[in-house]
């Protein structure tokens, strides 16, 4: 069935390849990425059919036109450019529905069904509680919220899924500290000052250090109800911390399975395989990846305690329980972690019968640096998410003409995930804050002013008394609203592709053409008989903008 225009012609060709008895190949039917070719939309066909047939792609190009020529509705010409390219142009008026059904469509334009049926968990931020957010788990968050929204504007069933870590040395560490200071666990300050003095002791290498190690142990037994209780006030505080930083993000999650939950889990399933998948190696109990081509890993310690590995096939497990009809598990961190899932992941493919119908993934994040190496902070220049969040805050609140803290924290979120999100999925990051919160060029706050400005552009019209109507609309159509048309594509594209960046760029290449246009046009003028098409396209404009914002996790605002 044909869906979209890029479809059309791709299903077109392949009719014209069979009529010319030209071979199948794969080939790209796409959008040009020069603005000055004149085309909308291009294909690459007749090269990849040369190295096949040994004609030159000119000639096997010319063909290919002529027998195209009228097949494809709305498709005014196919024509012939540079070493053999197919450039495709089309009629006006495909583009002047593309408008209407965008309009019509409201909160549902850009959503496609190519992940009809399918149930996603998507694990991500999964932070380490008792200590400040990491940088790694902030981006994590970043990405991973914005391919649940990739997944659900693609027709998924979305599970959202956090992973907190809330036993192991980190709260060892910490309930040490507590006993030590004597600090409050419900003050979040409190608890990670407790937790910077373990921390500190334990790296001490001294008879703090075997205490400290200790006290994991009767955590992991729950042997010491008062190591215990300190632990629990410490989750408590430290969890709710994690949650409303998270709402600051734009993140809620349907299931949250802790570090703590699983650990028993897998512990019991490793113990129940040992001498079947795995092994004693040293005291430790080991799975042997090289049969796989991979690496070995230990999975329970020489203590008998489960490492994350263990931790890993009781969360899965857990979650399988919970949610037994999903048909894609994706997990987002950081990218030094790619051989260690390949290896749980064997495990779990070897140990669960069902695990290889299944879809599971890792998708990786690079690490964040700044541009300026360091950034100032209260708590003595030390990077952490949530310095990072409250630097940005503070900063877009001085850029603010008027004192709005709600506003001041969209702006500084949305100059955060842009910056992330810009980049290739799995590559590091060079944050710069100027860059990030400036409200010209390639920035989240650019995007979000440029919403703003087609808001107060539209009321301008309506006062005027101008209604948008696409029903008379000039001879050649707007950059503007040809890029509109693209949008459900890309949507699409970045989700299978793994690209959230292409949505990025999308949206600033959007912007700057709308902010182009704006320029150049009088769009709220009642004496211009194209102002109800101008404001057609300004609304149009608009709507993408904030369906594609949300898909990055980014809210816009009326007014700015």
């Amino acid at each position: 069935m044909v869906h979209t225009m890029k479809d059309a012609i791709t299903s077109a060709v392949q009719v014209a390849m069979t009529t010319l008895e030209l071979p199948e190949v794969d080939f790209v039917v796409d959008y040009p990425t020069d603005k000055n070719a004149g085309a909308d939309y291009f294909s690459n066909v007749a090269l990849v059919l040369a190295k096949q047939v040994g004609q030159p792609p000119r000639t096997i190009a010319d063909n290919l036109a002529a027998a195209l020529s009228g097949q494809v509705d709305q498709v005014a010409a196919v024509v012939v450019a540079g070493p053999g390219f197919l450039n495709f142009i089309l009629e006006q008026e495909y583009f002047t529905s593309t408008l209407e059904q965008a309009l019509a469509a409201g909160d549902q334009w850009g959503r496609n069904e190519s992940q009809k049926g399918e149930e996603v968990i998507v694990e991500y931020t999964s932070p380490n509680l008792f200590k400040p957010l990491h940088v790694g788990n902030l981006v994590g968050n970043i990405i991973g919220e914005s391919f649940t929204r990739l997944f659900e504007l693609s027709g998924a069933t979305v599970v959202r899924a956090n992973y907190p870590s809330d036993i192991g040395l980190p709260v060892a560490k910490a309930v040490w500290g507590l006993q030590k200071t004597g600090n409050d666990p419900s003050k979040i300050e409190e608890l990670g000052a407790a937790y910077r003095v373990g921390n500190e002791a334990y790296e001490a290498e001294g008879a703090d250090k075997e205490a400290i190690i200790a006290i994991n142990q009767a955590l992991y037994a729950g042997s010491d109800s008062e190591l215990s209780q300190l632990r629990l006030a410490g989750i408590a505080t430290s969890n709710a911390q994690i949650h409303a930083i998270c709402a600051k993000l734009g993140t809620h999650f349907d299931t949250e399975i802790f570090e703590s939950e699983a650990a028993p889990v897998g512990l019991e399933i490793v113990k129940a395989n040992i001498g079947k998948l795995f092994t004693e190696s040293e005291g430790a109990i080991v799975y042997d990846g090289a049969r796989s081509g991979l690496h070995t890993r230990v999975f329970l310690n020489s203590k008998g305690l489960p490492t994350y590995e263990a931790k890993d096939i009781g969360h899965y497990k857990l979650k399988h329980e919970q949610h037994p009809n999903w048909t894609q598990s994706i997990i987002v961190t950081g990218g030094e972690q790619s051989e260690y899932f390949k290896v749980v992941y064997a495990a779990i493919n070897e140990l669960f019968a069902d695990a290889s119908e299944k879809r599971l993934e890792h998708i990786p994040t690079g690490f964040l640096t700044l541009s300026t190496g360091k950034m100032s902070s209260r708590k003595g220049n030390v990077l952490t998410g949530e310095s990072i969040i409250m630097e940005m805050e503070e900063a877009a609140t001085e850029k603010m003409t008027e004192q709005n803290e709600e506003l001041a924290t969209k702006v500084a979120v949305a100059a955060l995930k842009y910056q992330i999100l810009r980049h290739g999925i799995g590559s590091n990051i060079v944050f710069d804050k100027e860059k990030a919160l400036s409200f010209e060029g390639d920035s989240g706050p650019y995007l979000q002013y440029t919403y703003a400005r087609i808001q107060s552009v539209l009321a301008k019209a309506t006062t005027a008394g101008i209604a948008s109507d696409v029903s008379r609309a000039p001879e050649q159509s707007y950059p503007a609203e040809k890029l509109v048309e693209q949008f459900p594509s890309v949507i699409e594209s970045a989700l299978c592709d793994r690209a959230p960046q292409t949505v990025v760029t999308y949206l600033t290449e959007l912007a700057s053409e709308f902010n182009s246009f704006y320029a150049a046009e009088k769009i709220a003028d009642p004496s211009d008989e194209f102002a109800p098409y101008k404001v057609a396209v300004a609304s149009a404009v608009a709507l993408t903008l904030k369906q594609g914002l949300w898909a990055l996790g980014i809210e816009v605002s009326e007014r700015m």
